[in-house]
Order: structure tokens, then C-alpha cells, then sequence
């Protein structure tokens, strides 16, 4: 696949299932009909050129597909009523698409519905929203191929099953709904930005995905100031991208990062970002960590930090939120107070930052063997290699002394 087709299968793939969806109420349905017509475009469009408008022809071709497809079936359920509902889609492969109500906005709500596991709302949304491929979801999240395209059909089959609605939801359901696609977003970017397993601490086509549906929510939703607070975040982190890692391939963490690697004009575009989402007036924890990172970005010292982290906690009170904050009460100079902070949290088992975290904090206190117990349980529950080759050098630093006794 060139990179033009595939940046047009990008672009085109979302709007197309979108409509088709709409109009079918089936989103296995409307995937199969585009996919069949992206098989088209790729067998024809080398060969006959690329139409003057993709998306048109892509919609047209996916649409008299799906007919051919339901005229074929003879048992399929509401067949006249869908035959009649695909007359409303253009047939023309030079028809102006744009006057079809952008329904992407829907589809996304859709693919993050809470009735969908996470995994399910992650994998459907790269697939549909993102038009990420069956094997470059696999490869990105470290699964076999056919144990993802089985998650995605079960994924779908429950959207059908469970009636979930294509909607935009109403408006007093929005509140409430918004988290859901904030959040699968935020999974996404936070898995190429520390990968769980494999060789490589950052795969960077997740985070530039996550960033790319980040921008797509904000087009949709521009008065939505969290999704602005998110997308200020997720580029704010992913300036730091090319710092985080050494030339050996090995974590650097943020105080001993070379700034010159970061990317400037992310961070422009983020802090610009940023005030967008302030300018809404309505404070968000999305909002709260995106300040975090513009601090860290704008060189602000470890206290106001703290004091960001202290005003997100009482936002968001979760564990993971407790512990950043306890962290970054250490770093700005009360580490006792941070430790004890990490000793009361609850809720994280299995979660390897937090022990690596207290083992930082016992070994900046002077307490090597509990530093090194801690080290170990970190090791236990990290996959990723970076970040264990990391914990090993930390590791073997805090028991040297012992070994040479």
C-alpha cells in the first residue's frame, strides 16, 4: 500500500463506514462494504488513476456493494427497508460527500460505548475511527493477529446485539459519555508512550494516532474543553518523545532528559492548546495534567508542581493520580512524606509503578535492602525491557555495596 493510498484510506475509511452506518443501523455490515470497495480502489485506482474525489467514490462504490450484497441475501432481515434506506446514499463517484452530515463524531461515541470492555473500545475504535488495519492493531498491542480480529468481531457483534445506538448521545447523557471516548484515547496515546511489553519503551505510531483522534474529537466537539485539556497533554508528552530514551535504547528519566531534544513545536502547539481549554471555564482533570506537563515544559519548579498534583487529587482521587502526586511531593524535597504517601495507597496491585516508585524513595532515603526488596517486585510486574533494564541497573546500584562487603 502506498503511502498516499494509505494516508486516503486513513482520511476516507472513518467518514465512509460512518455514513454507511447510519444508514444500515450494522457497523460489521458497513466495515465489509467499505473494506470491499478499498479492495476495489486498490485494484483500480494504480490502473485507472486516482478520482477526483476519493471519498465520493469510496461511498458510492461501498454503497452499491452493500446492495448487491442484500439483493443477494434472501433471508436477510429488513431487506427492502435497507435497499430503500441505501437509495439515500450518493450512487455518483464524483458526488459531493461533504453535504453528508459528518457522522464520525457518532461512530466514535459508538465504538467507546461502556457496554464495550476496554480492550473492545480501544481495538474498535483504531479500526473504525482511526482505520488502522487488523494486523497493525495486533502488531501495535503485542496480540496475535487472529485473537485481535476476534476481539473485533466479537466487539461488533455486541454493538449489534446489544442495540448500542449510533448517536451523538443527548445532550444529558453527554457528561457523562465524554469520559468514556477521553479515556480510550488516553489508553491509546499511554501505550505507545510506555509500552507494557516488547523491546522498545515508546511505539511512536501509537502516540501519533492517539494524538491525530485527539485533534479529530476536538474539530467535533470544539466547545468540549476537556478534549482540548486531553489533546494539550498528549502533545506535551510526546515532546519529550525522543529524550526519553538514550542511544542505547534505555529509559531516561525526565530530570536527566536532554532538553534540546524536545520538540519545541509540539510544546508551542500544546501550551497553545492549553489555553484554549482554560479559556472554556471548566476545569477538567485532563486540563490539570496537561498544566503538569506544560510546568515540566516551562521549567517550573518541583513545588508548583506539587501544588498542580494536590489540586488534581481532589478532582480525581485515584490511586494512579495519588501516586503521582506523591511522587512529586518527593522530588520537590519531602521525600519521607512522599514515601509515606505511596505506603498508604490502595488499589494498585499488580501496577509496577508504584513499587519502583517506593524503591526510588527508599534509595534516595538510604535504605538499600528495602529499596532493593522493591526493586525485585517492580521487576516482577514490568514486561516492558527498557524500563526493566532500568530497574536492574537501579537494582544492582543499591545491592553493589553488599556485594562487595
Amino acid at each position: 500500500m502506498t503511502s498516499s493510498f494509505e494516508a486516503t484510506f486513513r482520511e476516507e475509511w472513518p467518514r465512509a463506514v460512518a455514513i454507511l452506518t447510519r444508514v444500515l443501523g450494522d457497523l460489521s455490515l458497513a466495515e465489509d462494504a467499505v473494506q470491499d470497495a478499498f479492495t476495489k480502489a486498490l485494484e483500480r485506482w494504480p490502473r485507472d488513476g486516482v478520482p477526483g474525489s476519493p471519498g465520493a467514490w469510496i461511498v458510492a462504490t461501498a454503497r452499491n456493494g452493500a446492495i448487491d450484497r442484500i439483493r443477494r441475501e434472501r433471508t436477510f432481515a429488513r431487506k427492502a427497508e435497507l435497499l430503500a434506506r441505501l437509495e439515500t446514499v450518493p450512487a455518483e463517484e464524483d458526488a459531493d460527500v461533504s453535504s453528508i452530515p459528518d457522522e464520525r463524531l457518532a461512530l466514535l461515541f459508538t465504538c467507546c460505548h461502556p457496554a464495550l470492555a476496554v480492550e473492545a473500545r480501544v481495538a474498535l475504535t483504531l479500526r473504525e475511527v482511526g482505520g488502522l488495519a487488523t494486523p497493525e492493531i495486533a502488531r501495535a498491542f503485542l496480540v496475535p493477529e487472529p485473537t485481535l480480529a476476534q476481539r473485533l468481531v466479537r466487539a461488533k457483534r455486541r454493538v449489534r446485539d446489544t442495540g448500542i445506538p449510533f448517536r451523538v448521545p443527548p445532550d444529558h447523557l453527554l457528561p457523562e459519555r465524554v469520559p468514556d471516548v477521553l479515556r480510550v484515547l488516553y489508553l491509546v496515546f499511554n501505550e505507545g508512550y510506555a509500552a507494557t511489553a516488547g523491546d522498545t519503551l515508546v511505539r511512536r505510531e501509537l502516540c501519533t494516532e492517539a494524538i491525530r483522534l485527539a485533534k479529530l474529537l476536538c474539530v467535533l466537539m470544539p466547545d468540549e474543553p476537556e478534549a482540548f485539556g486531553l489533546l494539550a497533554l498528549l502533545l506535551l508528552q510526546d515532546s519529550r518523545r525522543d529524550a526519553r530514551v538514550g542511544p542505547d535504547g534505555d529509559l531516561v528519566l525526565l530530570a536527566d532528559q536532554d532538553r534540546s531534544l524536545w520538540d519545541s513545536a509540539e510544546i508551542e502547539e500544546g501550551l497553545r492548546v492549553l489555553r484554549r481549554a482554560e479559556g472554556l471555564r471548566r476545569p477538567g482533570p485532563y486540563q490539570l495534567q496537561a498544566a503538569i506537563a506544560a510546568g515540566h515544559a516551562e521549567g517550573a519548579d518541583a513545588t508548583t508542581i506539587a501544588a498542580v498534583y494536590e489540586a488534581l487529587e481532589r478532582l480525581d482521587p485515584s490511586p494512579v493520580v495519588r501516586l503521582n502526586r506523591a511522587v512529586a511531593v518527593a522530588l520537590a524535597g519531602d521525600v519521607e512524606t512522599g514515601l509515606r504517601m505511596i505506603d498508604g495507597i490502595e488499589g494498585l496491585d499488580g501496577y509496577g509503578y508504584l513499587p519502583a516508585a517506593r524503591a526510588d524513595l527508599l534509595r534516595r532515603l538510604g535504605r538499600p535492602d528495602a529499596a532493593a526488596a522493591s526493586y525485585r517486585e517492580a521487576l516482577a510486574l514490568t514486561d516492558n525491557v527498557p524500563e526493566r533494564r532500568f530497574l536492574e541497573r537501579r537494582l544492582r546500584e543499591v545491592e553493589g555495596p553488599r556485594a562487595g562487603a
